[in-house]
């Protein structure tokens, strides 16, 4: 395969993006969009790679997955190998049970099944799994088990052959679009919904447009431009995605490799510089390592990495992929090393075995061993109980129609109701109105779903059943008459999918029904789970209670108090912290379950602080 550098420079441009956006860097809100990039490079390079020696009669499997070997293992286990070491100093029993769950995973190239079972890409859980981002290795890897098989069938069969790879292109394309909305974590993570990107790459080879003249070569190598930037820039996680949104980062990737096979049109020719092919390079080993580094931070930190610690993160993570690149990728494609095949594979298979072996041993107790006394000093009764689970708490995939008032009318005996209407950050609520039901002189109804703010109008692709759930709510108010309504959230969320001008619109259909309405602003959120936080500040001798927490941003506050006139706006985090310190420890006993969620006390404290229920909500004219 004749070198293309503009093809490496194509590479920057996908590890890059990714790379600021797992950073924070707010400007590059799609920089997730570089996986798909990658995704269409890999199938057009595989795949003219294979159709050269289909030509040529030098076909072999075998070689092929020689060559993948030695690209793909050597940097992957180097650098689960430096993660690994680290996580065994640095992550508590529970966060090495999951990262070891995660070793075997890998083992087997099945990332991307596991992280689909467990979490969401952009869930808060994903920012502290340090390998999260192999499910895109994994995707890649399954890819390669079919692909050279289906391609020498075809080749076989004759030219006409070719076109069922089209068949295979439009089916994923279609399913992926057609699960957006229904089944958004599998569309994100799982092959069928994905193999659409590198067979659309494939395609560029089996079926290959005519040649380009070279006006059609600059306006294409523009408009591929133009959709990467848009993607990299206008996406964001909120975005429906893979889908028809993928469609965007992918084709520009497409129309980029076509415009410079026959010419070097001025987009091409930038992909061409030399500093932005060295990055390139090293794209791979940038890609596996720069994650690990973010979230290792993290829990050393204790928080999100900001100003000079990112930039620190970007030059660590340059330095340490150089150094892959040159030390560990170039010698084993060079074959200074392992150079028999059989060696190679032997190897492999054993190194991959030795990482399966390890997460064996560490997902079954966490090496508790390594922390004695964790347990026993961040024990936290279970909330999920008292939360109602499944039954008053829906989770994402439950319908609406499993909510029953019978169920969720949790006290009784009093003349009216108080309905606590919201997410998750709603039921934490629950526990302690709960334990001060004596001075609360309502019923107490729980309608609760996980991700789902109170919001009538509001939609998320991940989130299907959500928009009804807040329709049978409204139904429930006008059918009940609750005296009081507690709307609660991550109030974020409505920022982030521009929903705040229907949070007014939905406190002023519960007023029509004669309720009050009581909004509670953003709760304390901690930049890493409370239990951590707690035992490793008493270890090293701090014995603080409190700490910085990570949502003191103000805007969410400002947007509430402009659209909650004639409700009464409360603000946790003014009643529990001073400033930006809020306690996370009483009297021994931690108040939160995970990075903001209360626990059973820390409940009872919030609500007895805020005095939730207790005392006729004043109406509030912002």
């Amino acid at each position: 395969m004749k070198y293309r550098a503009d093809i490496d420079g194509l590479r920057a441009c996908a590890v890059l993006p990714v790379v600021l956006f797992h950073m924070g860097i707010p400007a590059v809100r799609g920089g997730f969009v570089g996986v798909d990039v990658f995704f269409v490079i890999s199938g057009y390079v595989i795949s003219t790679r294979l159709f050269e020696e289909l030509n040529s009669g030098r076909f072999s499997i075998i070689d092929f997955y020689e060559r993948r070997v030695r690209r793909i293992f050597p940097a992957l286990l180097f650098i689960v190998a430096l993660t690994a070491a680290v996580a065994v100093f640095l992550l508590l029993p529970p966060q090495m049970i999951d990262f070891s769950d995660s070793l075997v995973a890998s083992a087997f190239f099945s990332s991307n099944f596991f992280f689909w079972k467990q979490s969401g890409y952009f869930d808060i859980a994903s920012a502290f799994r340090p390998l999260l981002h192999l499910w895109s290795l994994a995707v890649e890897e399954q890819f390669y088990i079919f692909m050279p098989v289906a391609m020498y069938a075809a080749y076989a069969l004759g030219s006409r052959w070719r076109l069922i790879f089209w068949t295979g292109f439009l089916a994923s394309l279609g399913l992926s679009v057609a699960v957006t909305n229904t089944a958004p974590s599998a569309n994100f993570f799982l092959l069928p919904t994905r193999a659409w990107e590198l067979l659309l790459g494939a395609l560029l080879v089996l079926t290959p447009p005519p040649p380009a003249n070279r006006m059609v070569a600059e306006a294409c190598g523009t408009i591929g431009a133009m959709l990467l930037i848009y993607s990299i820039f206008y996406l964001n996680e909120d975005t429906p995605f893979p889908g028809a949104n993928a469609l965007y980062p992918c084709v520009g990737a497409a129309l980029l490799i076509y415009s410079g096979t026959s010419y070097s049109p001025f987009f091409n020719r930038v992909l061409s510089l030399r500093p932005v092919v060295f990055f390139g390079l090293i794209s791979y080993s940038l890609y596996l390592v720069h994650w690990p580094l973010i979230v290792l931070s993290r829990y050393c930190l204790m928080r999100n990495p900001r100003g000079n610690e990112v930039v620190l993160l970007i030059v660590g993570s340059v330095a340490l992929a150089v150094f892959s690149y040159k030390f560990v990728e170039i010698p084993f494609r060079r074959r200074e090393f392992a150079r028999r095949r059989r060696t190679l594979f032997a190897q492999g298979a054993g190194a991959m075995a030795v990482v399966a072996m390890v997460g064996l041993a560490g997902a079954q107790s966490g090496l508790a061993w390594r922390f004695p006394d964790f347990e026993e000093r961040t024990a936290i009764p279970r909330t999920a109980e008292q939360w109602r689970a499944g039954v008053c708490f829906l989770g994402t995939k439950q319908s609406p129609e499993q909510w029953h008032l019978d169920r969720c009318t949790l006290t009784r005996g009093n003349s009216g109701d108080i309905l606590l209407w919201g997410d998750s950050f709603a039921a934490h609520y629950v526990p302690g109105l709960l334990a001060n039901e004596r001075t609360i002189p309502y019923n107490i109804i729980e309608y609760t779903s996980a991700g789902c703010p109170p919001v009538i109008k509001y939609q998320s692709y991940s989130l299907p059943n959500c928009q009804q759930f807040n329709k049978g709510a409204i139904e429930l108010i006008e059918k009940v008459k609750p005296r009081i309504v507690i709307l609660s959230a991550r109030w974020e969320l409505l920022l982030n999918h521009g929903f705040f001008a229907e949070l007014k619109e939905t406190i002023d259909r519960i007023r029509s029904t004669g309720a009050k309405v009581v909004v509670i602003g953003p709760s304390p959120e901690f930049g890493i789970d409370v239990r951590s936080l707690a035992y490793w500040l008493h270890n090293d001798g701090q014995g603080s209670s409190s700490w910085q927490i990570s949502n003191t941003d103000p805007t969410i506050n400002e947007y509430l108090r402009r659209t909650t006139d004639g409700a009464t706006l409360l603000d946790p985090i003014a009643a529990l912290c001073r400033g930006n310190i809020c306690p996370y420890e009483k009297e021994g006993r931690l108040l939160y379950g995970d990075y903001g969620h209360y626990s059973i006390e820390g409940s009872e404290v919030a609500v007895r602080a805020l005095r939730l229920g207790m005392t006729p909500p004043e109406t509030s004219t912002n």
